[in-house]
């Protein structure tokens, strides 16, 4: 034994594998060659399962060897493009890269507020926040054009007839007789913004007007008038959360760029300084 272990070729072989071991552990760590392309299994499965999103089925064997090529073509062209240059300078490049990192910046879900938040920020924009006047009414329609100089007086004349207890009919329009539980917006988009705002302040139950729209002239019957008010926490719960989120968010991302910003120097030819 003793006379084994003084043989140099012994040595030899024992000093050879321990340089192969260390090289071993070196080289795992040194990243693959510029002209390696690995496909992990993970990307694989993300190709069979891209494809089946579109046809409904997996993919043959040949397909999916079709799929991979392609990958690898993609792949190889991307590489070279770099090499090359041509990512650089291009703005179609340029913006893609930067609504990825944005895309990134972005998905980071943010904390849900609360109560509490919810309501400080429906306290400081009450304004955006409002539950809109209703109305029932009855319309009755004068055409301009087809009255002419005559239409004060018929209009005075079927506001006798409805002060008779007589119900006469108006011209003949595509516009509806009445409206039920409608919200100002509806009114305005039926009728325009100025017959909409004429309705605020109009008594309940008698004939009012002639009040104008884009259309011609209407004499009104309220029925029923809610004013509007400003909504509770419960009724617009869902928008406060989105604008509140929506603008936390932008706040966030905001502070995240300026931090990026302060990391870099900008210089420009136009001026010849740089801007921290």
């Amino acid at each position: 034994m003793r006379r084994l272990l003084q043989e140099p070729l012994l040595h030899f072989l024992i000093l050879g594998a321990l340089l192969f071991a260390l090289y071993s552990r070196l080289q795992a760590g040194v990243p693959k060659a510029a002209d390696e392309i690995v496909l992990s299994r993970g990307q694989v499965q993300s190709l069979q399962a891209q494809f089946q999103r579109v046809w409904q089925r997996p993919p043959t064997a040949e397909e999916l060897q079709e799929l991979v090529e392609s990958w690898v073509r993609e792949e190889i062209f991307y590489r070279e493009g770099l090499a090359m240059g041509l990512d650089r300078d291009d703005p179609v490049v340029r913006r893609r890269v930067g609504q990825k990192l944005e895309f990134i910046v972005d998905g980071t879900t943010p904390t849900p507020p609360s109560a509490a938040e919810l309501q400080a920020w429906l306290d400081a924009h009450t304004d955006k926040y409002q539950i809109e006047p209703r109305y029932s009414l009855t319309q009755i329609y004068f055409d301009v054009a087809r009255h002419g100089e005559k239409l004060g007086a018929d209009v005075a004349a079927v506001r006798r007839a409805l002060d008779g207890g007589k119900t006469p009919a108006g011209d003949a329009t595509l516009l509806p007789l009445a409206l039920d539980d409608a919200g100002a917006s509806e009114v305005k988009r039926i009728f325009g913004k100025e017959f909409a705002e004429a309705l605020k302040g109009l008594p309940v139950g008698a004939w009012q007007g002639p009040l104008r729209s884009g259309f011609g002239v209407h004499l009104v019957k309220l029925s029923a008038s809610v004013a509007g008010r400003r909504a509770t926490l419960d009724e617009v719960r869902a928008e406060v959360e989105r604008d509140l989120l929506h603008t936390r968010t932008a706040e966030t991302n905001a502070a995240r760029y300026q931090k990026l910003r302060a990391r870099y120097t900008v210089r420009t030819d136009q001026t010849g300084t740089a801007t921290n």
